[in-house]
């Protein structure tokens, strides 16, 4: 009886306001709601960039520069690694990070605010180290000030992890190309024997699949949380 909304209730219906407003906004909002979701573009850009740095790094490579656009493009020029690596990092690499985000913001609060140091720490990196561009060191700076003030002096950390994380999947797999056209001519051009179109597929099949996961694994936590509750009051 003292449990109106469950646990996993809560979650749900949080995932699902979120996502209903952001697909309102991107869908019906027009030319203001392109600029009410610039921000999250923007974030968005610098999870593909920085995916394709970090597929450079694991492969043995390093990032030259990472370079946001105020068009919402980028750009990544690094040096060494496996360049198939480096340019799947962008699509998926953004998909995973936008899973991670969301998860810990919905299921981990004690992991909210040492995920938001990561967070702020790789954007300053990005802004002051890995760029070449002050439109990139501007918005990393903005970002990572905006981001500790919300996960820091406010409650509203859990739900700032939620929205950034669920938005940038959403925005990957709204994408009907499934991630810049240029990443996969450039796989076309790598592995010769799969087209892009093939690749297409391949992302947004690992992107679902990532997400389907995600949530598999969200609420399958929820339903062991609500169930350790339960049992005391049986």
């Amino acid at each position: 009886m003292p449990i109106t909304i469950s646990a996993r209730q809560n979650v749900f219906l949080r995932t699902c306001l979120i996502a209903a407003i952001y697909f309102a906004i991107s869908e019906f909002g027009g030319i203001w709601g392109w600029r009410a979701l610039y921000p999250i573009r923007l974030f968005v850009t610098f999870l593909h960039e920085f995916g394709h740095g970090f597929g450079t790094i694991i492969s043995g490579g390093s990032i030259e520069y990472i370079q946001i656009d105020p068009n919402a493009g980028g750009l990544t020029l690094s040096l060494g690694g496996v360049r198939p690596i480096t340019i799947m990092g962008g699509y998926i690499g953004s998909a995973l990070f936008g899973n991670i985000l969301f998860y810990i913001g919905a299921a981990r609060p004690k992991w909210v605010k040492p995920t938001l140091v990561v967070v702020i720490a790789i954007m300053l990196v990005t802004g002051f180290i890995w760029t070449n561009s002050i439109f990139t060191t501007l918005v990393m700076v903005v970002f990572s000030a905006l981001l500790f003030l919300i996960g820091f002096k406010t409650k509203f950390g859990r739900d700032a992890l939620m929205l950034i994380g669920l938005a940038s999947i959403i925005y990957i797999l709204q994408d009907t190309h499934i991630g810049p056209s240029s990443d996969l001519r450039a796989m076309e051009t790598e592995m010769r024997f799969i087209p892009a179109k093939l690749w297409m597929y391949i992302w947004l099949a690992i992107a679902l699949g990532l997400l389907a996961f995600n949530l598999r694994m969200l609420f399958r936590r929820e339903k062991k949380t609500i169930e350790r509750i339960k049992k005391p009051l049986n």
